[in-house]
């Protein structure tokens, strides 16, 4: 759930595939109940309903697990009662990072979110510290081998879509956060497999790290990632492809 960045794919290679996949599934559960709370339990006339429903499936999270999770953001079944925050951060180096958060005690959650940057050298900031920096943007991920550069960006600007760009494993479409859906139906008619749709924070500027700062800031973007509560962790910091080979390993 970390932003669509190349570094966000080392915390993949680390870790219990077993509990990464429990973390996951928790995470989608409460999107998906924030989701079917604020905008109703039918996935065709609520877009980002629609989006968690299939992150799910994608996620190959059974489908009761999902049917149970809408009705407890419709109110058919009892459930938690969750709150949407976001919480903003300075990382080493100077890097910004935003946070989503979807928590049922905020109380418990600030406190615990300090704590993890103060461990990786870093600040929890003030409402405003970080935002400045990002753009809210729809994203569109479409696998490597699913389709050809040239005919994914004529067909996905010819759509509406911002940009095109490579992230190594994957296809990134980028578009105005009001036009993804519109975005999404456009490639799905011409029969392009959309891996995941959903909004994301993208950095205006990227910082280069290496080096030591480089290790901290990975580690401080897993940490907060796994934490219960975040749903999304966003950083404005870019590696090279070598810091992203050395760390890998």
């Amino acid at each position: 759930m970390s932003g669509h960045n190349k570094w966000s794919t080392i915390k993949h290679k680390k870790g219990a595939a077993d509990a990464k996949r429990g973390k996951l599934f928790t995470k989608l559960i409460k999107e998906i109940t924030v989701a079917a709370r604020l905008g109703g339990g039918d996935p065709n006339g609520n877009p980002r309903l629609r989006r968690a429903v299939d992150a799910a499936r994608g996620a190959n999270m059974p489908s009761e697990n999902v049917t149970r999770a809408i009705k407890k953001g419709t109110g058919e079944l009892d459930g938690v009662s969750y709150e949407e925050l976001t919480y903003e951060g300075v990382g080493p180096g100077g890097t910004l990072f935003v946070v989503d958060v979807v928590t049922d005690n905020r109380n418990r959650t600030a406190p615990e979110l300090r704590k993890i940057f103060d461990v990786h050298n870093g600040q929890l900031g003030s409402a405003g510290s970080a935002a400045w920096a990002f753009d809210e943007k729809g994203v569109i991920t479409l696998a490597k081998d699913a389709v050809d550069e040239e005919h994914l960006f004529e067909a996905a600007v010819g759509a509406g879509a911002e940009n095109v760009e490579d992230l190594g494993e994957s296809w990134l479409v980028t578009t105005d956060k009001a036009a993804l859906d519109e975005v999404r139906g456009e490639l799905e008619k011409l029969e392009l497999p959309v891996a995941s749709a959903e909004l994301a924070k993208l950095p205006k500027n990227k910082k280069p790290l290496q080096g030591r700062d480089a290790e901290v800031a990975i580690n401080l973007a897993d940490a907060l990632d796994d934490h219960d509560d975040v749903q999304k962790v966003f950083s404005d910091f870019e590696l090279s492809e070598a810091e992203l080979e050395r760390l890998s390993q």
